[in-house]
């Protein structure tokens, strides 16, 4: 089984999982949070602009030490990218485009030596980078593998008073050698254009091609002048020439044939007709549904003015068209991509069985697709939030949830308090997600509310659900005041229950602290108002005791929704920031943002 998903940093993940020429088809599309504008990725970010969930990717775009390393890592791999990004570092400075850059280079590296020969690779970006990114591409693939600049139109208009609004994407399309695979692609033929080029015969259309000659001017002493069929070109002073144009639209690709192999197939299929008493070879050919305009650079969604020949989706390019705020494919994250745009790049780019790989799958467009159209894939993400926004995505887009191996989750002490020790916002969002909560808690910088994640519950006839809230600590540092500050959170939430998460077995000191508060007031028996989980007791089957939570998902997104409902009208979301689910502030909490566990969100749909 090669279908796999992986938590954490794409560039570890590749060097130690990722073997050699195993993958045939790479898609990326990198999160940079340019805030909007333009001229902000030219000078250092302040820290205090960015979120507690962000910060992962924010330390990636930044320049950093980690930036520093990055750098020096190029450097040591030499040859063109780091002459390039050495160049680029005396010309831009050390700021958050050039953090960016360091840091794309080595996965950029990495992701040229996964490739087979006959793989390819798309890169999806803006035009606020797409330039710098495709000079370092191009001298790591080289400028003769460089294929397309694909021009997508990502929205329908984008006001802008000094400028025309930007509304396209830029995608970069490498292959690692000129034997790459590619199935080209068409689109349906407009009516105006079949009615001049085609005479309509019953229920088809057959070129008006007829008249084309078949011949170029001059003799030839090679093979297109000799004779073909009973026919000799000598004898007109030609030689044996069909015009490219009558070639479009065929099922096969046969430049490369000679002239009399290029006629033998035409006539074979029917496209060239030798009828009695004819002076010369006459080329015919019926368009079918199948048939159209190959498809170009720009894929950019227009309403048909004038119809098609045949009865297909309206629309030029519909299947990439971006997806509206309403449209049903829509799971919640801002920069989601429709999954026609994935369909075209893997169905073009891949066959069926092939493995396609995507380092930053975000919310899973590009495996949903590579699973709907039959491919093996990888996908790679360093939130654990989108890791869990894929899995319920494939529960619930698949009348059969696919197989997959899960890798890069803490499965014992050891590995969770790693991940504590290298990403405490992950390790966060890790545990939180152990309980299967409802909503979770995204802190902005400042004053620390102490609350990380809520769960509902059911609490008796005639009475409000429950509410439980978690709060998670991973440092080294955690004691008896932490948890009495969460008991005080309880009180001033006039929550039912709380969970305190710590990495490390509690102290005596915590223990009497969580004591305190009591029981909870619930139906559930006599339960603790204030339990404190150890993840080292966790990995030993130590449970704390909880009411029931799994079938409540739609209650506690009702619950959460009138909580919310009288809240302040929400920032319009950056186009670009780092991709999370269902966000909104709480009218009294500024600084904090709420995801809805996708669990929750797929359940309330599926019912």
């Amino acid at each position: 089984m090669s279908n796999r998903l992986f938590f954490g940093d794409n560039l570890d993940v590749l060097r130690e999982h990722i073997v050699d020429e195993s993958v045939d088809l790479v898609y990326l599309d990198p999160p940079f949070n340019s805030k909007a504008q333009y001229n902000v990725i030219f000078k250092s970010t302040p820290d205090d602009q960015a979120t507690a969930q962000a910060e992962a990717f924010r330390d990636s775009w930044t320049w950093t030490d980690e930036a520093e390393w990055s750098f020096k890592e190029v450097m040591r791999f030499g040859g063109g990218p780091a002459r390039i990004l050495d160049a680029l570092r005396g010309g831009l400075g050390e700021n958050d485009l050039l953090a960016y850059l360091a840091m794309m280079t080595p996965r950029l590296i990495e992701l040229h030596r996964t490739l087979k020969d006959t793989g390819s690779l798309f890169l999806h970006c803006d035009p606020t980078a797409s330039h710098y990114l495709k000079i370092i591409t191009d001298s790591i693939f080289s400028p003769e593998n460089f294929r397309n600049e694909i021009v997508w139109r990502r929205t329908g208009s984008h006001n802008s008073t000094k400028r025309f609004g930007p509304i396209h994407d830029t995608i970069l399309f490498y292959s690692k050698s000129k034997n790459y695979f590619w199935r080209r692609q068409t689109r349906p033929y407009m009516v105006g254009h079949v009615e001049k080029a085609f005479k309509k015969e019953g229920n088809r259309y057959r070129t008006n091609y007829s008249g084309n000659v078949l011949t170029g001017s001059g003799r030839r002493n090679g093979i297109s002048g000799k004779t073909w069929r009973g026919f000799d070109p000598d004898k007109k002073g030609r030689h044996w020439a069909v015009p490219s144009k009558l070639l479009e639209g065929l099922p096969d690709d046969i430049s490369h044939l000679k002239q009399n192999e290029k006629m033998d197939y035409l006539f074979d299929k029917g496209h060239i007709t030798i009828k009695e008493g004819d002076e010369w070879p006459r080329y015919q050919r019926h368009i079918t549904k199948q048939d159209g305009q190959y498809l170009s650079d720009i894929w950019a969604y227009q309403p048909y003015t004038e119809g098609t020949v045949f009865d297909v989706d309206e629309g030029i390019d519909d299947d990439v068209r971006w997806m509206g705020s309403k449209d049903s494919e829509r799971i919640g994250y801002p920069t989601q991509k429709p999954l026609g745009l994935l369909n075209r790049i893997i169905e073009s780019a891949s066959d069926e069985g092939f493995i396609v790989l995507d380092p930053f799958c975000g919310c899973g467009t590009s495996v949903a697709s590579a699973e709907r159209l039959k491919r093996q894939w990888i996908g790679i993400d360093v939130a654990f939030h989108a890791i869990k926004v894929i899995e319920a995505r494939l529960k619930e887009r698949f009348a059969v949830t696919p197989e997959y191996k899960l890798e890069g989750i803490p499965r014992d002490f050891k590995s969770a308090a790693k991940l504590a020790e290298k990403d405490k916002y992950q390790f966060q969002w890790w545990a939180n997600y152990l309980f299967d909560p409802h909503a979770l808690r995204e802190q902005k910088k400042g004053a620390d509310r102490g609350i990380d994640g809520e769960c509902f519950f059911a609490n008796g006839p005639g009475r409000p659900y429950g509410r439980m809230l978690t709060s998670v600590k991973g440092g080294n540092n955690v004691g008896p005041a932490m948890v009495r500050d969460f008991r005080g959170t309880l009180e001033r939430e006039k929550a039912q229950m709380g969970l305190f998460i710590c990495l490390k077995r509690p102290t005596k000191a915590m223990m009497t602290e969580a004591s305190a508060g009591g029981l909870a007031d619930t139906v559930h028996g006599d339960i603790p108002k204030l339990q404190i989980v150890a993840i080292e007791d966790w990995f030993e089957g130590k449970l704390p005791k909880l009411p029931p939570l799994d079938h409540l998902p739609s209650a506690a997104l009702s619950s959460i929704k009138r909580r919310v409902a009288s809240k302040k009208k929400a920032k319009r979301p950056d186009p670009k920031a780092p991709e999370f689910m269902f966000e909104f502030s709480d009218k009294d909490e500024e600084n904090v943002v709420r995801h809805i566990n996708p669990a929750a969100v797929i359940s309330r749909k599926a019912g």
